[in-house]
């Protein structure tokens, strides 16, 4: 078995197949050895987990939650480009949105959800660039919304 495969067995996850787009555009796309992923919202199945703003309707650990599920989807998009997540090279950047109420400032430490997560999985390989970003709305309502750039073989 492939060592990611066993990571997400030990781990107790599953990699969710890509949501379908609300829009006009693909949930992901290689170009050369990097495959960039559209945005990501926590969907399971089907259904967003968390709606509203963190540190109003949301709060701090619940996006942390929120920011998981996303990247599990970013995952999800990319493997369905790939086939495989054992392909992947390095986790190269993160982008985090975060549907942020007034005077919330810790959008890094909801981004850290996703972003240890991602070293959980992929040990070295998982460690990235980042990006946390506050802003006033997300579509569908979402607290958080992720879009990541991979390298891979």
């Amino acid at each position: 078995m492939k060592q990611i495969e066993e990571r997400l067995k030990e781990l107790n996850i599953q990699i969710p197949q890509p949501a379908k787009p609300l829009a006009a555009y693909i949930p992901a796309i290689k170009v050369d050895n990097y495959v960039y992923t559209s945005g990501q919202l926590p969907f399971i199945n089907g259904e967003l987990k968390y709606k509203g703003k963190v540190g109003k309707e949301v709060s701090e650990e619940e996006a942390q939650e929120a920011a998981a599920i996303s990247i599990l989807n970013c995952l999800g998009a990319v493997q369905s480009v790939i086939g495989s997540l054992e392909e992947i090279d390095q986790i190269v950047k993160l982008t985090v949105f975060v549907s942020s109420a007034e005077s919330f400032t810790n959008q890094p430490k909801v981004a850290n959800g996703a972003s240890e997560l991602l070293q959980k999985i992929f040990d070295d390989k998982g460690e990235h660039t980042r990006s946390a970003v506050g802003v006033s709305e997300l579509p569908l309502n979402a607290p958080v919304e992720i879009e990541m750039i991979v390298r891979v073989k």
